[in-house]
Formats: structure tokens, C-alpha cells, sequence
């Protein structure tokens, strides 16, 4: 017998588009943006998503809550220098499991792909208990946003 596993497939039409500049500090000796910084820049999408959206980390805490980064993923395709402005696309990506995926796109200013990247949060509790089931504070919110 196969165990059936929830799929993440339904890409929802919800998207945050966020520049970013790319600083010095993150540069290496190529004078190339660092591979760790990716993931800083994704995380600069989320919270642009979730101030826009009304899901952010606070309004998660607010609600007793955190949301921890299980798995995360980059593909690097070009390379970002030291000044460029680059755009991070966020996209809530829809599933009925009780966690947040979001998939990212980091465009340079021409509009190439740069890096593209995923990635998947669960709902902690304030007793550290991992939520199984939808919280209801997110499924109010996916409710109002037709994601249910």
C-alpha cells in the first residue's frame, strides 16, 4: 500500500515583488553576491509578502505561533554584483497541509532569472507542539484570500 502524500502544486495568484540592492558586504572575492545570501534574500520576500498579505511572522506570533523553515532550496542560475537592483518574486504556493510554501524568482534588473528557490514552513505552537492541522487564525486567512 502507498502512503499518500499531500502535493504542493496549486501555484496561487498570490505574488509579492520586492527590490532589493545588492550591498557590498554580500559580495565574495569574485565580486559576486555570496550563495548564503540567497536565502536572506528570500526571506526579505517573505516579509514583504506577509506585510502585504496580513501573514506576517507577527501576525503569526500574535496569534500563538511560529512558523519554522523545514526545507529550503536555490538555484543559481547568473550572477548578482555589488550595486545591482535585483527584484525578488514571492508566490504563496496553495496546499491543504498545515504549513506555508512559497516559491521565489530573483530577477535582475534586464528581467533574467537569476536564482530561483523554494521554501516550506510549519506551525509551531507556544507549548513547541507541531500544529497538524491548519491553524485557524491561517485558515481565516486563506478562507478570505478563496484558498480554500
Amino acid at each position: 500500500m502507498k502512503s499518500k502524500k499531500l502535493e504542493h502544486t496549486e501555484e496561487s495568484t498570490l505574488k509579492e515583488f520586492h527590490d532589493i540592492r545588492i550591498r557590498f558586504n554580500e559580495t565574495d572575492a569574485l565580486g559576486i553576491v555570496w550563495h548564503g545570501y540567497y536565502l536572506h534574500y528570500f526571506e526579505d520576500g517573505r516579509e514583504a509578502f506577509g506585510r502585504e498579505h496580513g501573514i506576517s511572522y507577527l501576525d503569526a506570533k500574535a496569534q500563538g505561533y511560529v512558523t519554522p523553515i523545514i526545507k529550503s532550496s536555490c538555484e543559481h542560475k547568473l550572477p548578482l554584483r555589488y550595486g545591482e537592483i535585483a527584484t525578488v518574486e514571492t508566490t504563496f504556493i496553495n496546499t491543504p497541509a498545515a504549513k506555508i510554501i512559497f516559491k521565489y524568482k530573483i530577477m535582475n534588473a534586464k528581467g533574467d532569472t537569476v536564482c530561483t528557490g523554494e521554501t516550506i514552513q510549519v506551525f509551531v505552537d507556544d507549548n513547541n507542539d507541531l500544529s497538524l492541522t491548519l491553524p485557524p487564525f491561517f485558515k481565516t486567512w486563506k478562507n478570505k484570500n478563496g484558498l480554500i
